[in-house]
């Protein structure tokens, strides 16, 4: 590889010593200050002169934290003469605020696209945005991964001749269909319409279920209202089992907890883009890497190969990046 520095935030840091471990390449360290009066100011503690970077930040909670914390990061690369900065973000949080459904509220999915432009990234690697339209407010290059591989890997080892899978809206339906093809299952969906940020309503399931192994798919599950509200029209549709999948998991609050409770509920599958504490592991909760993913894309960024070539299936979904 060309000359390459990876950098980490201190939002996801297990994240980012795979990754490095993946490349082969040291996880260059990264000191964070607190000031008394409550600012951060943020040190680089490796050369960064003519390097390619790599800023290896995930937008957990508290996400306002660590999204300053990459702009100083950015703002830090930038000023010590980095040849090119790639700004890591496996989970951008702000991809939920994408549109104006009320008046005079912010579309902070854009605006925080703007900063990180502003603050030195040169480009963004990220997976698996909230909606494809975010792609469209960076004024930097986009390399927009998805987990679908992972998680078709991981449910292909169980019995699918009786399977569906299932998404919670019509929203998520083609992902939803190029995850059935990988798994070679028929697809169906919710019609879900959503009344607050922590209340949703089912009113039906598109297509059939009765008596099939249901694997719902979904791109990220915050405080899990809307999982468990599919949960119960799944079992009023006769749904022989359920599983359910994401790639972020946010598991706001209790989630993880009410969800575990479902009775019916075999299995919670979802990727490592988001830090889970030990202590609110759970049975039925199962975390799979997408390090070897992220890593991939890292060093054909640095190589300058093609990254959406490793991804064919967003290139059919209109969300793939060269």
């Amino acid at each position: 590889m060309n000359q390459i520095a990876v950098f980490g935030g201190s939002s996801h840091p297990q994240l980012a010593r795979d990754i490095c471990a993946q490349l082969g390449v040291p996880l260059n360290p990264t000191r964070v200050t607190r000031f008394s009066n409550d600012c951060i100011e943020v040190q680089l503690q490796a050369n960064c002169r003519e390097q390619d970077v790599f800023l290896i930040q995930t937008l957990s909670s508290p996400v306002q934290d660590h999204l300053v914390e990459l702009l100083l990061m950015l703002d830090a690369a930038r000023g010590a003469s980095a040849s090119r900065i790639t700004a890591v973000i496996p989970h951008y949080s702000y991809a939920r605020s994408d549109k104006k459904d009320a008046p005079r509220i912010s579309i902070g999915g854009r605006l925080v696209a703007d900063l990180l432009a502003t603050a030195g990234a040169d480009r963004v690697l990220t997976m698996t945005l909230h909606s494809p339209q975010v792609h469209g407010f960076f004024s930097v290059p986009v390399d927009h991964l998805h987990a679908l591989a992972e998680l078709a890997d991981h449910f292909q080892r169980y019995d699918l001749s009786n399977a569906v899978v299932v998404s919670p809206d019509l929203g998520n339906a083609k992902t939803a269909a190029a995850f059935a093809r990988r798994l070679g299952t028929p697809v169906a969906a919710g019609a879900k319409e959503r009344l607050s940020d922590t209340e949703v309503r089912i009113t039906a399931i598109i297509g059939d279920v009765r008596g099939r192994d249901v694997i719902v798919l979904d791109d990220e599950i915050a405080n899990g209202g809307s999982m468990i509200e599919l949960l119960r029209h799944l079992r009023a549709s006769g749904a022989r089992s359920i599983r359910i999948a994401c790639t972020h998991g946010i598991f706001a609050g209790s989630a993880l907890q009410r969800l575990a409770a479902e009775p019916d509920l075999t299995e919670i599958v979802c990727t490592n883009t988001l830090p889970i504490a030990p202590e609110r592991m759970v049975e039925k909760l199962k975390v799979l890497s997408v390090a070897p993913a992220l890593a991939e894309a890292m060093r054909r960024i640095n190589s300058g190969e093609s990254v959406s070539a490793l991804f064919h299936d967003v290139s059919r979904l209109g969300q793939a990046a060269e």
